[in-house]
């Protein structure tokens, strides 16, 4: 067990999702945000699992088969595109399908993603690791509205290719004060 560990990398995580949500405009929820890793169901697994250098959640997942601390903190958070999955009623071919995410929420999800590598990479990271690890997975992620997925690989493009700044601002000034569809 690594409480203490662990309270420090969620808090580090926590603190800089706010700052950069703060950076965009979004005040409520950078201050919210990830709340739900302080709770004992995600909190205690995530000391027990501690490794410092990736997610508890997927040590435990490893260890069981199942997350539970992913299971509870997905459907509390909705900056996570998991949380937005639901019952298919018009497509034949999947029982499940991702429901379009509002654009405040692809945005707390960037913040999360940039502060989540630089957490886990430290001096390794770098604007490209974001795309990187979305591009990975981007082969698995069938269940995510097509729209969704669309808008993210965008901005992680811009921060990818434009830097930090300019990804920022763009996210300020134009992707949140778009139309949502």
């Amino acid at each position: 067990m690594h409480p203490w560990l662990h309270f420090k990398t969620i808090t580090k995580h926590k603190l800089m999702v706010m700052h950069y949500c703060f950076r965009i405009g979004l005040y409520k929820q950078g201050l919210l945000h990830d709340l739900s890793k302080y709770t004992p169901s995600e909190f205690l697994v995530g000391c027990k699992y501690y490794q410092g250098n990736r997610s508890p959640n997927n040590a435990e997942r490893e260890a069981t088969g199942v997350s539970t601390a992913w299971l509870h903190h997905k459907g509390r958070n909705k900056h996570h595109y998991e949380h937005w999955v639901d019952y298919s009623i018009n497509d034949p071919e999947h029982v499940i399908m991702g429901a379009k995410m509002p654009r405040r929420y692809v945005a707390e999800m960037v913040m999360d993603r940039i502060s989540a590598s630089r957490t886990y990479l430290g001096d390794a990271y770098d604007n490209h690791k974001p795309l990187e690890y979305f591009l990975k997975s981007k082969p698995k992620l069938w269940f995510v509205h097509p729209q969704t997925k669309k808008e993210l690989e965008g901005l992680l493009r811009i921060l990818n290719d434009k830097g930090e700044e300019k990804a920022l601002w763009y996210i300020k000034h134009v992707y949140l004060k778009g139309k949502e569809k």
